[in-house]
């Protein structure tokens, strides 16, 4: 019996675990290769750099549970940071330049849902319209230059304490809890997983598929939409090329924390973690003093290689809310 339960555990949380295993390897490796990978200045800063990376991730973990696909989040980042930025630039107070921002993202994210699920058309080739749409807004509006210079408040979005804690860290972390509520305890988190195990099922049991799924793609797009203020906060610079292809990361981290690209799977918990590997990955990279050009090879080749085994093993078990 407990060999059994012990055989169930492993099982239902392999990806987690391998995760786990992966992440202390490459602490142990990179601890003994450089002496400043194991300093707290070090890991708070890995924990810093990950934090938009796993905003953005929770975004497409639920877009990714009901089958779905989001190419656009980096665009949206793009977008909505570029908005923010002529707004305090025309002397809007910082809170209402985050009220026509942020907004932004929303608004992306429930056109893509209203198409998809009203129209009943591919996400994919949705999403990459929407893609173009959002970063040639954003090199339109700024003609390809960077905004500079913002005030103190906003920069404390991405750059600031609150106590001990940075305040994208904090964020992060009441995102995740949020995130892992909506998943785990709501119906909304229930009906997402069950859009991608069978949408058609959802359908005939008289639940609006229209409306849960436009929500979720609303939700990824307010997800980006915070990645960018805090991503041009912190850097003091909006940028039109921000978000270059941080969907890859994205769709990544969340296979990777085992969720399934066809549907029905999806955990907050392994989402983050795969932040941490990927994270921990380009951090110990860095202080190696590896070229940035091997630093992408080496991450596309493990990335490539995890998601192959993950999407494997996937196909093989039923699926199952995670």
């Amino acid at each position: 019996m407990e060999e059994k339960t012990l055989k169930h555990f492993i099982s239902k949380y392999y990806s987690q675990l391998l995760l786990t295993a992966v992440l202390l390897i490459l602490g142990i490796v990179l601890s003994c290769k450089t002496p400043y990978f194991l300093t707290w200045a070090n890991c708070y800063n890995i924990l810093d750099q990950t934090s938009i990376d796993i905003i953005l991730a929770l975004g497409m973990v639920f877009v990714i549970s009901s089958a779905g696909i989001d190419l656009s989040i980096g665009s949206t980042m793009a977008f909505s940071g570029i908005i923010m930025a002529f707004a305090m630039k025309a002397g809007i107070p910082v809170w209402g330049s985050l009220a026509l921002g942020l907004p932004i993202g929303i608004l992306m994210g429930a056109c893509i849902g209203l198409l998809v699920s009203g129209l009943n058309l591919n996400p994919l080739v949705i999403t990459l319209g929407f893609m173009s749409i959002g970063r040639g807004m954003a090199l339109i509006l700024t003609k390809s230059s960077p905004i500079f210079g913002f005030p103190n408040a906003f920069k404390f979005l991405g750059s600031g304490h609150i106590g001990p804690i940075n305040f994208p860290i904090l964020m992060a972390l009441i995102l995740v809890i949020l995130s892992c509520a909506l998943l785990n305890v709501t119906k909304w988190g229930y009906y997402a997983l069950a859009l991608g195990g069978n949408d058609e099922a959802v359908r005939r049991a008289g639940i609006s598929v229209w409306k849960y799924r436009t929500s979720i793609y609303i939700f990824c797009g307010l997800m980006a939409a915070i990645a960018g203020m805090i991503t041009i906060a912190r850097l003091n610079c909006a940028d039109p090329l921000a978000g270059w292809m941080v969907e890859t990361d994205a769709i990544a981290a969340v296979v990777l924390g085992g969720a399934s690209l066809s549907g029905g799977k999806g955990s907050i918990l392994g989402t983050i973690l795969a932040c941490l590997v990927l994270g921990t990955l380009d951090n110990g990279l860095i202080l190696l003093a590896i070229p940035s050009y091997y630093q992408k090879l080496l991450c596309g080749i493990i990335i490539i290689l995890a998601l192959v085994s993950t999407e494997l093993r996937s196909r093989k078990e039923p699926k199952s809310v995670g």
